[in-house]
């Protein structure tokens, strides 16, 4: 199994897509144990000098003004975790643990959360041993940090609640028996450490992104192969017209479809035809598909940042021995990259859905009605093209942002929340509607580009199909469809077409 090194603060959007993606085994960098060290520390002075600081020795919230004894400060950090552990809901998948676990593991590693080495060290030790917390992926406003995902995470060290244990689910007390792991006894400001910060809504919008990513040079693939079926002009994406607009998403975009159309057969079967000007989804794919990487670069940037970024409550500083109460933990920035990714997403498949119903409807594209022969026989791919006008319709409603909404929590001390993890969940539901309808798009476009046979596509478009066919044959007559759309989803999400995404250069790739 590859081994990767936690470099504290400095994971890379490569770093964090190949941990969402891969089984690894994960080591801590060496240099960051003095500053774990100092940290920890600097939290037991507070204690042994009889200080009052928030999240030490007081209580939370509303109580911060409680203190609390020393005899009772690690019942105070368990009964923290246990009392917030109250999430609900599908559990996160495997991948999305594993890189929101090391996401918290930078985070606490970087000297400012007052956590003892011996806890970070148990926490990459249970991933090693393929033990992952169940995470109900409801019940996290984003303010606070992500408490209820998080305080699920931390219950494992504890031997509480629910865990994924190579492949099944168990409690969290046998797994830690089977490989003989103690459990965590809490010291003071430990618990909190664990709790706060944005760790589960950032894992879960960089899933999001990663996917969208996915979708994105899939989406390419299929406008390219669909300009080809509907014998479209190459003219549009000649690159002086984007250099006058000036926008670098919008020409890169440009150069990525030219790169793929070059060589087309079927782009010079029609230099001479009547026709003057394609439709805007066919036309303007440079504009839309650029100004939507332009969304994709931004958005990455926030959530690199916050990736790497401290973000529970308080901070200690151990070179002046301040500890500093203050609101890293508001997943604002999270929620707001979440929100514009899902808008983003969304006009992907908006565009796609109407190349196909262009493509399917024979006075546009001047091929069979449905992309079949023998049409009223055959329905050919009239129900694929609802399918995708229904999910397209339903990424509207995905689109809306969370981040606009705000409940109170917490006896109105917590007046103000992101609704992070909300956006990311939602973000991540949107774009696996979005590989449903690319899919739909990739199989009406390559049966297009095959029923002008003869003719052939690009090198790219030859490639390109040749690998839709290893999930759906030609489309000769009417047939089970479902096993087709599922099996090019399946391509899409494993990132087979992310190689034609050429001069886009995503942000993660």
């Amino acid at each position: 199994m590859p081994k990767f090194i936690i470099k504290p603060g400095q994971l890379t959007l490569r770093d964090c897509r190949f941990i969402f993606e891969n089984e690894l085994e994960f080591e801590l960098e060496q240099s960051s144990f003095n500053a774990i060290n100092q940290s920890a520390k600097t939290v037991q002075q507070v204690i042994e000098e009889k200080r009052t600081v928030y999240g030490i020795n007081t209580g939370f919230g509303l109580l911060a003004s409680t203190s609390i004894p020393d005899d009772k400060l690690q019942l105070l950090q368990e009964s923290l975790v246990l009392s917030h552990a109250a999430g609900i809901g599908k559990a996160l998948n495997k991948n999305i643990c594993r890189l929101l676990l090391v996401l918290k593991i930078s985070s606490l590693s970087q000297g400012f959360s007052g956590i003892r080495l011996q806890v970070v060290q148990t926490l990459i030790e249970l991933i090693n041993k393929d033990i992952f917390p169940v995470i109900p992926k409801k019940g996290s406003v984003g303010a606070s940090g992500d408490l209820a995902p998080l305080a699920h995470m931390s219950c494992m060290l504890l031997g509480v609640g629910e865990v994924f244990y190579k492949g099944e689910r168990v409690t969290a007390k046998d797994a830690l028996l089977a490989e003989g792991i103690e459990v965590t006894a809490l010291a003071a400001k430990e618990g909190l450490a664990l709790l706060n910060g944005t760790q589960a809504s950032t894992a879960i919008a960089l899933s999001g992104l990663f996917k969208a990513e996915n979708n994105y040079a899939a989406a390419i693939v299929a406008g390219c192969l669909s300009v080809d079926a509907a014998l479209g002009s190459i003219a549009p994406f000649d690159d002086r017209i984007h250099q006058a607009r000036g926008h670098l998403g919008q020409c890169l975009a440009a150069k990525a479809y030219r790169e793929f159309l070059g060589g087309s057969e079927l782009l010079h079967s029609h230099v001479d035809c009547e026709k003057v000007q394609d439709p805007y989804s066919l036309r303007c794919q440079p504009q839309v598909m650029g100004a939507i990487l332009d969304q994709l670069k931004f958005q990455s940037s926030i959530l690199l940042i916050e990736a790497n970024a401290v973000s529970d409550n308080p901070l200690v500083f151990s070179d002046s021995g301040d500890i500093i109460s203050g609101g890293n933990f508001h997943a604002e920035p999270v929620a707001l990259a979440a929100d514009s990714l899902a808008i983003a997403a969304s006009e992907i498949g908006a565009i796609s859905e109407r190349r196909i119903a262009l493509l399917l409807d024979r006075h546009l594209s001047q091929l069979p009605p449905f992309l079949v022969n023998d049409s009223g026989v055959n329905s050919g791919f009239m129900i694929a093209q609802v399918t995708a006008a229904a999910l397209a319709s339903e990424n509207k409603t995905l689109a809306h942002p969370a981040s606009v909404d705000s409940l109170p929590t917490s006896a109105n001390q917590e007046d103000h929340v992101s609704m992070a993890t909300f956006a990311a969940c939602k973000l991540n539901e949107l774009v696996d509607n979005l590989a449903g309808i690319v899919a739909v798009e990739l199989l009406c476009a390559a049966q297009g580009v095959e029923l002008r046979s003869p003719l052939k596509s690009s090198p790219s478009g030859i490639k390109a199909i040749n690998i839709i066919r290893t999930k759906a044959e030609f489309y000769k007559k009417d047939r089970y469809m479902a096993s087709d759309i599922e099996g090019i989803i399946g391509l899409i999400d494993s990132g087979k077409f992310n190689q034609f995404a050429g001069a886009v250069e995503l942000p993660s790739l």
